[in-house]
């Protein structure tokens, strides 16, 4: 756990909101899997849940971007659009909450503190998901990608999901496993925490990122947390 704001330790946390693909869920599984059913239809060879792992977290087009490279522009496209199709039919089949994080939510609830949902991913998807989780009647703010006419980094979504959740968003933690989740939080003046344990490339240059403290595992997210309720 690395603390690179120490002015947060002042801002009592009240709501915690997260991310969802590698930050809340472990969504990979079923997005590689409506990749591979995309890629056999359209008559090319499938990829791994490692080669994908990490692209899992920037949406459906830079998972095939990945798959395939030297694709034209709309071969790209086209299978994108399978890979939706077929993700709506898989979503949630294999997925669950990274391990951990069942814990810290019971925890938020022991406490009373509300938490959500704020995520670029299209409500169409982000809804089913979380109700196959059990977790939509948990949650007062659900933000999906399509939920404002902006999505993050844009500080719009998260000021939608602070309303929804009734906490101004200086007693927010909001959890991220992206560049644009940091940006996004901060903007926002919500504290923004990565989420070490989420679909972070091994070129992605965590120490540029607006972060204003860095978790490596939900059990530190969970000991930080607790000494935050108790200070």
């Amino acid at each position: 756990m690395t603390d690179s704001n120490p002015s947060t330790k002042h801002r009592a946390i009240k709501a915690v909101l997260f991310d969802l693909d590698g930050t809340l869920a472990d969504t990979a599984p079923d997005m590689v899997d409506a990749l591979n059913i995309s890629l056999s239809q359209f008559g090319y060879s499938t990829v791994t849940l490692s080669q994908q792992r990490n692209h899992a977290s920037h949406g459906s087009l830079a998972m095939v971007r990945a798959a395939l490279p030297n694709a034209n522009d709309d071969i790209q496209r086209q299978i994108q659009l399978a890979l939706l199709e077929n993700y709506e039919k898989v979503n949630g089949n294999n997925c669950d909450l990274f391990s951990g994080l069942w814990p810290f939510l019971s925890l938020l609830k022991l406490n009373n503190i509300p938490y959500g949902v704020v995520t670029n991913k299209p409500a169409r998807f982000t809804r089913p998901l979380l109700i196959k989780l059990g977790l939509d009647k948990q949650m007062p703010a659900i933000v999906s990608g399509d939920s404002t006419l902006y999505s993050k980094p844009h500080t719009a979504p998260m000021l939608l999901a602070a309303q929804q959740i009734g906490v101004s968003c200086q007693h927010i933690l909001y959890l991220g496993d992206a560049e644009r989740d940091m940006v996004a939080a901060r903007a926002a003046n919500m504290q923004a925490g990565l989420a070490a344990w989420g679909y972070i490339a091994p070129n992605d240059d965590i120490n540029a990122w607006p972060t204003d403290i860095c978790f490596a595992n939900p059990d530190e997210l969970i000991k930080w947390f607790t000494l935050q309720l108790n200070d």
